[in-house]
């Protein structure tokens, strides 16, 4: 009685579960990238990102200029047609607020005239961030610094991200 009792609980526990979803697709696994900045790079210079993943960057700023990373789509450029930042923000879309966590003091967004998410890192400089990506994000973005005015843009300062399903 007692091992039907047993297979009658297990039974009932594994309908439970898949109509709570639990057998379903399993969560992705949680990624963490190291992106250097320097002139005029990102290392690495490409971004394959997956819906469901817990997204961890660990950025360093081994140039001897400051840099910047911002995620988005459609290059904004200002009054004298120099690139400022995205039009679209891959966070903004997406409805994430992702979670920073740097040495020193943050920058304004806004700053420097660029709209939406972005990390400023000093010389030597290094920050985490951290971010579920979601359904929303799924396409192709961009990753890009545009301090000097957009100089670092325009010399290669940016890499393809790409999310998928």
């Amino acid at each position: 009685m007692k091992k039907i009792g047993t297979l009658l609980f297990l039974l009932i526990a594994g309908f439970v579960l898949v109509a709570c979803g639990g057998a379903g697709q399993p969560a992705a696994t949680p990624v963490s990238f190291a992106i250097d900045m320097a002139e005029y790079t990102f290392t690495p210079a490409s971004l394959d990102l997956k819906v469901g993943q817990q997204v961890t960057l660990n950025m360093t700023n081994s140039g001897q200029l400051q840099h910047e990373i911002m995620f988005g789509r459609e290059v904004m450029k200002d009054e004298n047609t120099r690139p400022v930042g995205y039009m679209v923000d891959m966070f903004e879309t997406a409805g994430v607020a992702p979670e920073v966590t740097q040495e020193g003091p943050m920058p304004m967004e806004g700053e420097e005239g660029h709209v939406g998410f972005m990390v400023i890192l000093p010389v030597g400089g290094a920050a985490t961030v951290t971010f579920p990506v979601n359904e929303a994000m799924v396409g192709q973005w961009e990753m890009g610094c545009f301090e000097q005015d957009g100089v670092h843009y325009d010399a290669g300062m940016k890499g393809p991200v790409t999310v998928s399903q």
